[in-house]
């Protein structure tokens, strides 16, 4: 269906511009625009695409306007034409003045003029490639920027206002990315939601960001906007891709139906409305997860948008498509700021090929995906990484004794060297020999044969992955920043990293550390063109979050180096302080546990106000397959630790119900064995507990990105806890 309507709609415009005028801009341009179209098909013989076959022309038109909207004339500084002199509103139709640092005056611009320089330089190549029963297929940069079109006007024929949001409710998909750009286009602003919420949260987002339209994946989807949209007053019309509904309801849309609908709206109106935006105002919005409270509409600019995607993959070592087409798998919740900047605008500012997984990708599919497409740079939050690491684990230990142990000598002795040596070229024989020999194909059967770059972000990773992975070589690049930085602030790459930093600042951007203490440390703050405009329908929290100078206090806690690289130390509101004063950061104690005791999944340190530290902790179990929730049973490698020390289970009830003594001895010793490096008794941790389910996204102790949630679960174990303080007098 869809693709007869593109077919259909592209003849149409064909037919206008044939009969009645050339594309604006002239011969030349239409030339130009004729010799890419001939081109494209040139390339595109043996590639199928459900979108726009081989040997049909698409519309000129809009293209050819594409590249007249980014004549010179067009690209101007907002700031020299517009009176804003705050650096923060909490209204999407209100407009900032921009941070510019003298070092990176580039002249701002917008999300479509971003991608007519794309369209100029990549428009022949492949934009998305997705899966259609079993087959890829591909979506050219042209035809991503025609359909983006089809959508906007689509949008605005179903009633999208200025400023008013498009709310996307799905898994990534090339739908997802059409609507968020077609939103743009049409002067709307881009809202994710995230697969996981529930309807509550869904009308919560919606309603705060009077979202007109509302885009779902699935029937299920659809089925939690029909029981609140009574109480969403803004809302108009639902849009569905992937599943259409399961029968005919008023103002409920399939994809298809939208694109044809735009056809009503003239092209030179979706021009007008592109044409009038400036680079100082809202385009997308990215709620934070609301781990205290409700979630903060986190407002970006299309400067923020444009700025992060060019400067910060920049130095992330992200090449433009001249260089290398960039390969990357989308399969992150693209509610996220981490993935959505990662996959969308940064695909977007380069020309990548945006690769997209399963649905089920968490669940099993994703190193499936990996395999065929083999991407060239990849992003993942730590949990990902640490799953990797656990499955990597689980067939080793099955693995015969010759196999398992060349694959332990390989990553002892290239650990070795990337811990001795890690910015050396210059790889001793036995190190070389063990890559070439065995960790090769262990990259390979990941899927990562071709992958050059490796990134991480959303949460801090432990020293035992980052360990496990450099075994691997295999370099996990971190990337630090917030929904209120537009992405990465700090960033690594292949050519400047530091084991246990959180990378270096992004050419452009600032930083300054307040209230630092005798270590040299204290709350991280931020400044430059990718920090936020501030929060919708929130200035309280706005006026806390930025200072009268424009810097943005994260609440984040570090040092720097003396090479300009950060090192995360813990989160203000994280701190534990004692009842007997002490400050103890919580993340350095629980990553030492996990790193003592490999059958630990969660540690997590209690002791805020109380007299002495405790842990809860979980244990490593498998996942369902179907729900991506934790099992009872345990992991091989968790298995293989209790037999180890003398156990039989293979349970996390066996352990925790008969109160397993062989584990919870071997637990014990571990504990103290990291008591006894800490700098002091107030580090000691006194007391600790299993809880009989591990953390998990349904229990709502982590949170979308699988980052845990502490408030939860400290209320959701509050009775359990207090226990562990009962009559004691540490």
């Amino acid at each position: 269906m869809l693709e007869l309507l593109l077919l259909r709609s592209a003849s149409s415009i064909l037919r206008t511009v044939f009969l009645n005028r050339l594309p604006p801009g002239g011969p030349g341009c239409a030339r130009k625009l004729s010799l890419n179209l001939r081109n494209q098909q040139g390339t595109r013989r043996n590639v199928k695409s459900s979108f726009l076959t081989d040997g049909q022309t698409r519309s000129k038109e809009p293209l050819s306007r594409a590249l007249k909207l980014l004549s010179p004339e067009k690209v101007k500084d907002p700031q020299l034409d517009s009176p804003e002199e705050i650096l923060w509103t909490t209204r999407t139709d209100g407009r900032v003045r921009l941070r510019k640092d003298p070092s990176c005056s580039e002249v701002p611009y917008t999300v479509h003029q971003m991608f007519c320089k794309t369209l100029d330089k990549y428009g022949n190549l492949s934009a998305m490639v997705y899966k259609r029963q079993g087959m890829w297929e591909r979506i050219s940069y042209f035809q991503y920027y025609l359909l983006s079109r089809k959508v906007a006007k689509g949008f605005l024929k179903l009633g999208l206002e200025r400023a008013h949001s498009v709310a996307i409710l799905g898994f990534n998909s090339p739908e997802w990315f059409f609507s968020a750009v077609g939103t743009v286009f049409a002067g709307g602003i881009v809202t994710g939601l995230y697969t996981t919420s529930s309807p509550k949260a869904c009308q919560y987002i919606a309603y705060d960001s009077r979202a007109n339209i509302i885009v779902v994946d699935t029937q299920k989807q659809l089925e939690k906007i029909l029981k609140i949209w009574k109480n969403l007053p803004h809302l108009k019309a639902v849009v569905t891709y992937r599943e259409p509904p399961s029968k005919k309801m008023p103002n409920v849309y399939t994809m298809e139906e939208v694109m044809e609908l735009g056809n009503e709206v003239p092209e030179e109106a979706l021009d007008s409305i592109i044409e009038a935006q400036e680079p100082n105002q809202c385009c997308v919005l990215i709620y934070t997860s609301g781990t205290t409270g409700n979630p903060k509409g986190v407002m970006l600019s299309q400067d923020n948008i444009t700025w992060t995607a060019h400067h910060s993959s920049q130095a992330g070592g992200i090449r433009p498509s001249e260089v290398q087409q960039e390969v990357v798998v989308s399969y992150l919740a693209l509610s996220h700021i981490a993935a959505q900047f990662y996959d969308l605008w940064t695909g977007l500012q380069w020309g990548a090929q945006i690769c997209f997984a399963e649905p089920d990708a968490l669940k099993g599919s994703l190193l499936d995906t990996l395999r065929e497409v083999e991407p060239t740079a990849h992003f993942g939050v730590p949990r990902i990484w640490e799953k990797i690491m656990e499955r990597i684990q689980e067939v080793v230990a099955q693995s015969g004794f010759i196999r398992r142990k060349m694959l332990l000598w390989a990553m002892s002795v290239t650990l070795e060297q990337n811990l001795t040596c890690p910015n050396s070229d210059l790889k001793p024989f036995t190190t070389r020999l063990a890559d070439y020999l065995v960790l090769a194909k262990v990259r390979q059967a990941l899927g990562f044969a071709k992958c050059q770059k490796y990134f991480y972000g959303g949460a801090p990773m432990t020293t035992e992955s980052q360990h496990f992975f450099l075994g691997l070589n295999i370099r996990l690049l971190p990337a630090y920043g917030l929904s209120e930085t537009s992405g990465p602030h700090f960033i690594s790459s292949t050519y400047n990293y530091q084991l246990y930093s959180a990378g270096r600042l992004v050419p452009g951007c600032r930083v300054k550390l307040v209230n630092e203490d005798s270590e040299g440390i204290g709350e991280i703050c931020l400044w430059g063109r990718n920090i936020f405009m501030g929060y919708l329908n929130m200035e309280d929290k706005t006026r806390e979050a930025v200072d009268s100078d424009g810097w943005l206090h994260t609440g984040d806690m570090g040092r720097m180096d003396a090479n300009g690289f950060l090192y995360i130390t813990g989160r203000l509101k994280e701190l534990i302080i004692t009842a007997g004063g002490e400050n103890v950061p919580p993340v350095p104690i629980e990553d030492a546990v996990k790193m003592e005791l490999p059958i630990i999944s969660f540690a997590m340190l209690i002791g805020d106000q109380r007299k002495f530290l405790s842990m809860l902790l979980t244990l490593k179990c498998t996942l369902d397959p179907d729900t991506s929730d934790p099992t009872d049973n345990l992991t091989e490698q968790a298995v293989e630790f209790c037999q180890r020390v003398g156990s039989r289970a293979t349970t996390v009830s066996e352990i925790v119900d008969k109160k397993d003594e062989a584990v919870y001895q071997a637990i014990e010793e571990g504990i103290q064995r990291v008591n006894m490096k800490a700098a002091a008794r107030p580090y000691h941790i006194q007391k600790w507990t299993i809880l009989k389910r591990d953390f998990s996204i349904s229990g709502e102790e982590l949170g979308p990105t699988m980052k845990l949630k502490r408030h939860t679960v400290l209320e959701k174990y509050k009775d359990l806890i207090d226990s562990l303080y009962q009559g004691q007098n540490k």
